[in-house]
């Protein structure tokens, strides 16, 4: 049965119940949360349909891109539906109830990389990741029955998100434990032009992996990795450069990850080439059952 909608409060954040008929869970948006110094954005929590009745704590998924997460929205009004993947996961038996905060964006470009894009302004990680690891994780862990720690916490993101994503793993490991970069924009910064060669630069030495540097000198900060990109390349310009590119770079950090740093490939990092995938969410949202299953599935019912 769906709930009736209504609006509630919650540490002095008025939010919005809705139940959107997923067996998983069902919602708490907040339109305007205003937590720490970040301009007010729109959050949706789903909860777990027994979290009223239960006093279980749960894993959390924090995604960014949030406006496609569970609905359409974007540039191509597409969407992951994360509400039927859970849904779907959980009746298998195969994954555990779960909270997810799917985080909208108040400047994509800015706060999702570590430096300019081309002509466009970019740079905003290191805030963004901030402000995610203590201001809104610090509210959701005050206010909802969480397990905190950071195995049990993860990182969600696609193409500019899924860049995000992995840094925010390496710069706050101490909140995020797991990573899942889907498609992501590691080409940023060296490859943002279609007529820049792929390959003119390396990704070692750059910005990129000095910001990730400081985590992964120290093997019990490292956290979980999972990666992937699909391989179509249909003269469409998200597959024919934007995927060409993150596959390129993805293989780069890849092998860095594993010859330089120790990462062990079926371990602590999870390496997926879609052939049939492309830059989009319809690739992103088949692959996410699988990458759940592997990356957080088995941790998760572990207990």
């Amino acid at each position: 049965m769906t709930l009736p909608s209504s609006t509630f409060t919650k540490g002095d954040q008025q939010a919005v119940f809705h139940d959107e008929g997923d067996a998983a869970g069902y919602f708490h948006t907040y339109d305007a949360l205003e937590v720490g110094a970040s301009q007010p954005r729109k959050v949706h929590v789903f909860v777990p349909r027994d979290y009223e009745t239960s006093t279980d704590s749960y894993p959390v998924i924090y995604m960014n891109d949030g406006d496609t997460a569970f609905f359409r929205g974007g540039a191509i009004n597409e969407s992951w539906y994360m509400g039927s993947v859970l849904s779907q996961l959980q009746a298998e038996g195969t994954l555990p109830p779960v909270i997810v905060v799917a985080i909208h964006t108040i400047n994509r470009n800015w706060e999702y990389t570590h430096t300019n894009i081309g002509t466009t302004q970019g740079g905003g990680i290191e805030t963004y990741a901030r402000y995610v690891a203590y201001d809104l994780k610090g509210f959701i862990d005050a206010h909802y029955r969480t397990q905190p720690d950071p195995a049990k916490t993860l990182i969600i993101g696609a193409s500019h998100g899924g860049l995000a994503a992995y840094l925010m793993g390496m710069l706050q490991p101490e909140a995020f434990g797991r990573i899942a970069a889907f498609s992501p924009s590691l080409w940023v910064g060296l490859d943002s032009s279609p007529w820049t060669l792929p390959f003119l630069r390396s990704l070692r030495g750059t910005k990129l992996m000095r910001l990730c540097e400081p985590t992964l000198s120290q093997p019990s900060l490292r956290p979980q990795i999972y990666m992937d990109w699909g391989l179509i390349r249909d003269g469409q310009f998200h597959n024919n450069f934007i995927e060409d590119r993150t596959t390129n770079r993805g293989r780069e950090l890849r092998d860095l990850l594993v010859n330089t740093y120790g990462y062990a490939l079926g371990q602590n990092l999870i390496v997926v080439e879609d052939p049939d995938g492309e830059h989009s969410e319809k690739s992103w949202h088949r692959r996410v059952p699988g990458m759940l299953t592997q990356v957080f599935g088995n941790m998760a019912l572990a207990g």
